[in-house]
């Protein structure tokens, strides 16, 4: 027998090799072997068998060396080939990536979490948690679910702080005592280690803890590796990757903050670990719980139309709900002195909490100091050449410089206006970031210890520290992007104030609403989860029908006014949405190429089944100076339309085609 083979890393050609007289034959398709390349061994993928050697081949055929060990996951392979088909990648994909990501040594840059939390992951303090009647009807009915060992997808919609986290232990340990692997998604990487350092320290010390995300160590990723070829039951936490794990045992998946969008990968083919979740839950027959206090419409379209089972916590496990107040800032009497950004309302109330030794959090969803600069004479804006975006003012020790948030181009402000020649004192910086609020805070506020946290700082050890920093109530106001709204539990916080709350509205999404509502309610959240009395103080420029919504027990009605404009527009979840990007850097070409593809794609839809909307230039059209082009298809499913697009042969493009199924 022979096998077409596609090595996981190096040379992209398929290879020819034969299989040994003595080699175990049965089912070598999508598995792993070993072959050799000159004086080295290397993992292939294996992409078609044969059982006479191809008539076209006529030089001497290696033999293969082994099958490379991989754990005994009997419905991985055919798990693989479906979401390959339903990303338009092929399954090499996947595997190179998993094995490119174990076989990846530690980066000296890479954040340490594990060595900064200031906890020791062996100081074990587990007990028994006494659960509220709501916490343990959910947690009976869920564990009813699990014995059935079938497809049961869960949503508990539990308001902030209202303990889901301890279901979410209970689940572990039930399914761990069953000899079941659990996998744990968070949304962002700093909260997946936040809670790897919680579980290890509150669950039963049997229970094996490994994280599988880009800041765990390459000892964690061989452990893990050796834990799955070995069978064993353990959890695994992370945010894309375990999701694309072997897991011969896998008995229950579950996701945190399952509205967020960051479980959708920022690069292509743009793979969306919430909805890999679900289709492994369903391929493999288990249960998938998913968690949050702002749930994503579509889990709630899907408890009521596909049969989810849907619980709520509506009580705070400790503590009691803010009080939130509603401000314009456009309305004069708010103003406190100079500051625009800062109400009196706002000062009043941070003023109190450091006079009683209480934290605040300040959130501004924008990093920097300005959002741009403007000369006031002409109006020229400083953009960057490579994107089409204007710079980011940056402000470092007095040092002002210019910076591009998706290329990171750099420049210094000059002493002149390039347009108009005017000198530098016309220039405005208009808007506000989280640099400019810690500057606001620390002229209003001289005595009181001030920290950021946002992009800037999150990528570095220092956000780490300052994460710890604050969790021991070192630091009095903590100013920082939606990466302080992700679910981090800060007990001294009473005070939440929220900069620019329509700041997110008016981008061109059809979700705008909804995402700008959650992180408010989540970042809200961060206050009074062990105090009586707490304040959000909201400030917002516009009126928006959003914010008759703050109070997050009346979150279910906003979902459903906003499913009933979805429906109406015909956008998901009622309708799935396909995204095609052309990239090009001839924007000519490239607006040739989208409306050749918009041609033939209204040719092909002959049962008017899609609806094609574009091409047209997204808000940030150019990076780097490739441009980009969207069109949008939208379909009942993706079966039609996935039928045209087989039709059509990209390669024939000059532009680079990425196509995103997006909801």
């Amino acid at each position: 027998m022979y096998i077409l083979v596609r090595l996981l890393k190096g040379f992209p050609k398929p290879l020819y090799y034969k299989i040994p007289d003595n080699f175990i034959k049965n089912n070598l398709d999508g598995k792993v072997v070993n072959v050799p390349i000159k004086n080295y061994n290397v993992p292939a993928l294996v992409l078609k068998t044969y059982i006479q050697k191809p008539k076209n081949l006529t030089f001497n055929i290696k033999e293969i060396n082994n099958l490379q060990k991989f754990p005994d996951d009997l419905l991985f392979h055919e798990f693989i080939k479906k979401i390959s088909n339903f990303y338009f990648v092929k399954p090499l994909y996947f595997y190179t990536r998993i094995r490119s990501f174990l076989d990846q040594q530690d980066q000296i840059n890479k954040i340490n979490f594990n060595n900064n939390q200031g906890i020791d992951s062996n100081n074990n303090s587990y007990k028994e948690t006494t659960l509220t009647h709501e916490q343990e009807n959910i947690l009976l009915n869920i564990k009813q679910n699990i014995l059935q060992k079938n497809f049961t997808p869960t949503l508990i919609h539990g308001v902030t702080g209202s303990g889901k986290t301890e279901i979410y232990k209970k689940l572990i340990i039930e399914n761990i005592s069953q000899n079941k692997s659990v996998i744990l998604l968070l949304p962002e990487v700093s909260l997946a280690v936040q809670f790897e350092h919680l579980l290890k320290k509150q669950l039963p010390e049997n229970i094996k803890i490994i994280s599988f995300h880009s800041a765990s160590k390459i000892s964690e990723k061989r452990d893990l590796w050796q834990s799955l070829l070995d069978n064993k039951d353990i959890l695994i936490i992370g945010v894309h990757l375990p999701i694309l794990l072997p897991i011969p045992n896998l008995g229950l998946i579950i996701i945190d903050e399952e509205h967020e969008t960051g479980f959708q990968e920022k690069k292509y083919p743009k793979i969306n670990s919430k909805e890999l979740a679900l289709w492994r839950a369903q391929f493999y027959k288990i249960p998938i719980v998913l968690g949050s206090a702002t749930p994503s419409s579509s889990s709630i379209y899907n408890v009521k139309n596909k049969n989810w089972f849907f619980y709520q916590l509506t009580k705070r496990f400790a503590g009691k709900f803010p009080e939130i107040k509603l401000i314009y800032l456009k309305d004069i009497k708010n103003k406190y002195q100079k500051y625009f950004w800062i109400s009196k309302q706002l000062k009043i109330e941070i003023e109190n909490r450091l006079l009683k030794k209480e934290q605040t959090l300040i959130y501004i969803n924008r990093r920097g100091f300005s959002f741009f600069v403007q000369c006031k004479n002409c109006g020229f804006i400083f953009e960057c050449p490579n994107c089409s975006v204007s710079l980011t003012l940056h402000k470092d020790f007095n040092n002002e410089e210019l910076l591009c948030h998706y290329c990171n181009y750099k420049r210094n402000i000059p002493t002149t206006c390039p347009e108009c020649k005017q000198k530098e004192d016309s220039f405005l910086r208009k808007g506000i970031g989280t640099q400019q609020a810690v500057k606001i805070l620390q002229e209003i506020f001289p005595n009181a210890k001030i920290a950021r946290a946002d992009m800037d700082t999150t990528n570095k050890k220092s956000w780490i520290n300052t994460l710890q920093d604050f969790q021991d109530n070192k630091i009095d106001i903590l100013v920082g992007t939606q990466v302080i709204t992700k679910g981090y539990h800060f007990p001294k916080v009473t005070l939440v104030g929220i900069l620019w709350a329509d700041l997110n509205l008016h981008f061109p999404i059809f979700n705008a609403s909804e995402t700008t509502l959650q992180k408010l309610i989540q970042v809200a959240g961060r206050a009074g989860r062990v105090a009586n009395n707490s304040k959000v103080i909201v400030q917002a420029v516009q009126e928006h029908d959003i914010f008759n919504y703050l109070n997050e027990v009346n979150y279910l009605d906003f979902i459903k006014e906003e499913l009933n404009f979805r429906e109406l527009a015909g956008f998901p979840p009622y309708k799935r949405l396909i995204q095609i990007e052309l990239k090009n850097i001839n924007s000519i070409k490239l607006d040739q190429e989208a409306q050749k593809l918009v041609t033939f794609l209204n040719n092909s839809n002959q049962n008017n089944n899609l609806t094609i909307l574009g091409p047209a230039k997204p808000a940030v059209y150019k990076i780097q100076k490739t441009e980009s082009r969207n069109i949008f298809v939208k379909a009942s499913n993706f079966n039609h339309f996935y039928e045209i697009i087989k039709n059509i042969d990209l390669k024939k493009f000059e532009s680079s085609i990425f196509i995103t199924p997006t909801q």
